[in-house]
């Protein structure tokens, strides 16, 4: 009998050394960075990581990052991974990389450079230079340090506007010290494409709003302890200004509120540069102003794409914008839709009428003065309020001018201007209309009370209603475009099925109608039945081809239809499908990742991700613009086919460690351990276990040797082996 399972085991082996176990998700692009694709991931991630882990009832000061699915898999998943994640997006493009206009060139920093004396040259830098612009950015982050209680990084690059592209392997080696110093995690600037896009800029601002918002939502003292927002409390003075005395600051701890402000002042600026530069009026770039502003005296919108140059100003500092050019003078919707999701956001923490919770309290001496002006209600004067609002209100007026086909009661996904008049395609995607419907919740909600109410309900139920009747099909899945006077494509991919499940919940949720409800159910139950294959914990891209090519995109999309079916249409499966998957597919994807999510060195939590300095490929904490899994073969072959998922943590360990997996049902379970010969070292447990996920501790005797070991999981649905390594 032993010699049977050493031979059985050393086949297992074999197979699993001389080929992948079970078919490896395979990386296919790390050159081609795409900002408004991974910003808009790690957006859908960010809205899935702490908001949906506490809304299902988590806690989630039990999670620890040094400590892998702990308490269970979903809570890491979401508050540790899918969180952090999103945070290494936000550091790498907002401060890091350069791949973008830089701080010190933006419209508020200008305009203060202006009015500044001459004695401000060479006051927070080593000497005078001829330019004051790199003083007052100084003398701002040195403000916002103080008011956070934080010394800044060393060698960031904040910048303002994003480019829309480049390539992310790194020119030079990442130092050690790069978690404070970011001089060594530079892209090449070379290789960038230098184009402003209102999407990139858009899904970046939405980026920035969903941490500024996060970090800037209470106080904290000297000693980093938790100073809750009660409206009397605070880290002002009486004028408003910032008052040490007072040992409250800004942010939930020192790091927190010092970048929180600045995502703040760089989201500010970008607003700043679309309404004062980037509007269009088919001829020319120029000004738009909100307070204004009507397209039918005159359409002014944000083309697809303005090419930029750029110089060099003096050796040391960065270099600044030169010249715009438009080359690409369409309006797409996604790009409207992209900015509008940031500006309406922004708008809402900036509100100064809402005090309904800690947050908004929090929120009122963030924008009091110091370190931001009031709103015009306040004041008089025009603040950081009324520009996201005057933003929020020329963007709408926009998609509705140029996107909506009042005839059809649908939008479309491009239009132009030429000719002195709006020129409006005929095609609408799934996706564009999904998240035009999730769009248009947002503005209802943030305009009510005005005379913009109404209109966007009007146009979402439009919306939602369109996509039933003319994307749908007769099974229940969604074709992937509407091309007006020929109808809907052929086609149908995971991309349209997931954005038609986002925007029916919106809808449900818009408008109370169960209707909407009841299709969004309807269609998420396609999606499992049709596109996801549990055994492999992936889902199909496109439902004829044997091979799933997952981009940032279309996993964006994945990640907000099943948070939205577990938080709105109540799909009890949903978030552990989406745990799995993101194992799957989005830690497989990220490309190296650093201390937030435990990452100490040498893969020290055991995900397969390496840490940065690690990395072979100098590649920073993004995820791979292109990955691709072979359906076909992972599912043809049975003896490759499982229903459990078995890792161990820590790997590698010195004692113990404990092993986790998840049963889809009652079973019998035997565990054991072996060594890397296949020679049976311990039989962990054999008996019957009932279905759900499950923590074996393993403590190996003393006598066992640093090493490969493998642990083998036998239940009826099948075999599972893994390695562990013992490091003594």
């Amino acid at each position: 009998m032993k010699k049977k399972i050493h031979f059985n085991l050393m086949f297992l082996i074999f197979m699993m050394l001389t080929f992948p176990l079970f078919s490896q998700l395979e990386i296919t692009n790390t050159t081609d960075y795409k900002t408004m694709e991974q910003l808009f991931l790690a957006n859908e991630i960010n809205e899935s990581g702490e908001p949906w882990a506490e809304a299902l009832g988590y806690n989630l000061d039990d999670l620890d990052p040094m400590v892998a699915n702990k308490p269970d898999s979903i809570s890491y998943t979401l508050g540790i991974e899918a969180y952090e994640y999103s945070r290494y997006q936000l550091g790498t493009i907002i401060s890091r990389s350069g791949m973008g206009l830089h701080m010190m060139w933006s419209p508020m920093i200008g305009l203060m450079a202006s009015m500044a004396p001459d004695a401000m040259d060479g006051k927070f830098t080593p000497s005078a230079n001829g330019y004051k612009e790199d003083d007052v950015l100084m003398g701002m982050i040195r403000h916002m340090g103080q008011g956070a209680h934080f010394v800044p990084f060393k060698n960031p690059w904040p910048q303002f506007a994003e480019f829309i592209g480049g390539d992310p392997h790194l020119p030079q080696k990442v130092a050690d010290d790069f978690a404070t110093d970011f001089k060594t995690l530079r892209w090449d600037r070379s290789k960038m494409e230098k184009v402003l896009n209102p999407g990139a800029m858009g899904q970046s601002l939405m980026k920035q709003y969903l941490w500024a918002q996060d970090m800037l939502s209470t106080f904290h003292d000297a000693n980093e302890d938790e100073v809750v927002p009660d409206g009397v409390s605070t880290p002002d003075s009486l004028n408003g200004k910032f008052d040490p005395s007072n040992n409250i600051f800004l942010g939930g701890d020192n790091a927190d509120g010092f970048i929180g402000q600045v995502l703040t002042a760089e989201s500010i600026n970008k607003v700043l540069l679309l309404i004062n530069k980037l509007s269009f009026d088919g001829t020319s770039l120029g000004a738009v102003n909100p307070a204004t502003y009507n397209p039918q005296n005159g359409i002014r919108y944000f083309p697809h794409k303005i090419e930029i140059t750029e110089g060099m100003v003096i050796a040391g500092l960065p270099p600044r914008l030169n010249s715009m050019k438009v080359t690409d003078k369409s309006s797409h919707l996604f790009d409207q839709l992209s900015m509008l999701w940031g500006t309406l956001n922004f708008r809402n923490m900036m509100n100064p009428a809402d005090t309904s919770d800690e947050p908004h309290i929090a929120y009122k001496s963030v924008f009091d003065g110091d370190p931001f002006p009031p709103s015009m209600s306040e004041t008089g004067k025009p603040g950081p309020f009324d520009l996201m609002m005057g933003a929020s209100k020329v963007l709408f007026m926009n998609i509705a001018a140029m996107h909506f086909d009042e005839a059809n009661k649908t939008f479309v996904d491009r239009s132009i201007f030429e000719d002195g008049k709006v020129k409006k395609g005929n095609k609408i995607s799934t996706v564009s209309t999904g998240y035009t419907i999730v769009m248009m919740k947002k503005m209802e909600e943030e305009f009510k009370g005005t005379p913009i109410e109404g209109k966007p309900m009007q146009m979402a139920t439009a919306q939602a209603m369109f996509l039933i009747n003319n994307l749908k099909d007769a099974a229940g899945d969604y074709f992937d475009s509407f091309t007006i006077g020929t109808g809907h494509s052929n086609t149908k991919s995971l991309k349209s099925i997931t954005a038609a499940i986002r925007g029916l919940y919106a809808a449900y949720e818009l408008t109370g109608k169960n209707m909407f409800l009841q299709e969004a159910n309807a269609a998420y139950r396609v999606l499992i039945s049709k596109y996801y294959v549990g055994k492999n914990n992936m889902f199909k891209t496109d439902p004829g081809s044997s091979k799933a090519v997952y981009t940032p995109f279309n996993v964006a999309l994945v990640t907000g239809a099943l948070r939205e079916a577990s938080l709105v249409g109540s799909q009890t499966d949903a978030p552990a499908i989406y745990t799995r998957f993101s194992k799957a597919v989005i830690n497989k994807m990220q490309l190296s990742e650093a201390g937030p999510t435990g990452e100490e060195g040498g893969d020290s939590d055991g995900d397969g991700v390496p840490f940065i300095p690690e990395q072979e490929d100098r590649l920073p904490p993004v995820l791979a613009s292109e990955a691709v899994f072979d359906i076909l073969n992972a599912t043809n072959d049975p003896f490759f086919e499982r229903k459990t998922a078995l890792t161990n943590s820590p790997n590698p360990f010195v004692n113990s460690t404990t092993i986790d997996f998840d049963l889809e049902k009652n079973t019998n379970v035997d565990l054991t351990l072996y060594d890397i010969e296949g020679r049976l070292i311990e039989q962990i447990i054999n008996r019957p276990m009932t279905k759900g996920h499950k923590e074996i501790k393993l403590k190996v005797s003393k006598n066992i040797n640093s090493g490969s070991y493998f642990i083998k999981l036998s239940t009826k649905t099948g075999v599972a082996l893994h390695k562990i390594l013992v490091n003594r």
